[in-house]
C-alpha cells in the first residue's frame, strides 16, 4: 500500500458520518434526504437510507465486497452483493452484482484512477469476471414483426 493511498484511508476513517450526511444533504436538497450513511473499506461495505423528496417511507441499500480491478489496462467496478429494502431496487441489484462494470475514461479523473483503484483493490484475489455487454438493440422492425411460426406439418 501506498503512502498516499494509507493517508486516504486514515482520512475515510475519520470523516464523521454527520459531515458525510450534511455535505450530501445539500448537494441532494430537492431530490433526497441522506439519512443515514456508513462506509467501512476494511470489509468493504457500504449503506445508504435515503428518502426522497415527496415520499413517506425511506430506501436502504446496502452493499458489500465491491473492489475496483484492471483488467486489459482497462478499469472496471465490481459489486459482489448488493440489496435493498424494495423489491424493484434489489432486482436491478441483482441484475449489476458479480460483472465487472467498465469504468469510462472520463480525462477529469484519468490520473487518479490508479489511486482510486489501489485504494479499493480487492482482498482477495478477483477471478476473471465477464465484462458486461450492452444489450442487443431491436430497431422497430423487429419488435413489430409478427413471430413467425413453422406450420405444423412442417415440424415433422
Amino acid at each position: 500500500m501506498s503512502f498516499k493511498t494509507g493517508l486516504i484511508k486514515i482520512a475515510i476513517k475519520c470523516t464523521p458520518n454527520f459531515m458525510v450526511i450534511w455535505v450530501a444533504n445539500i448537494i441532494l436538497k430537492g431530490i433526497a434526504e441522506l439519512k443515514d450513511f456508513s462506509f467501512d473499506l476494511e470489509p468493504r461495505s457500504a449503506y445508504v437510507q435515503v428518502q426522497l423528496a415527496g415520499e413517506v417511507e425511506t430506501i436502504d441499500v446496502w452493499m458489500e465486497d465491491f473492489a475496483i480491478v484492471k483488467n486489459d489496462g482497462a478499469y472496471h467496478l465490481v459489486i459482489q452483493k448488493a440489496e435493498s429494502n424494495r423489491l424493484w431496487l434489489s432486482n436491478i441489484l441483482s441484475r449489476i452484482t458479480g460483472k465487472a462494470w467498465k469504468i469510462p475514461e472520463i480525462p477529469q479523473i484519468a490520473s487518479h484512477l490508479e489511486l482510486i483503484a489501489e485504494l479499493f483493490k480487492p482482498e482477495i484475489v478477483v477471478q476473471e469476471v465477464p465484462e458486461l455487454e450492452a444489450p442487443k438493440q431491436e430497431t422497430i422492425q423487429e419488435q413489430q414483426a409478427p413471430q413467425q411460426q413453422e406450420p405444423e406439418h412442417e415440424k415433422n
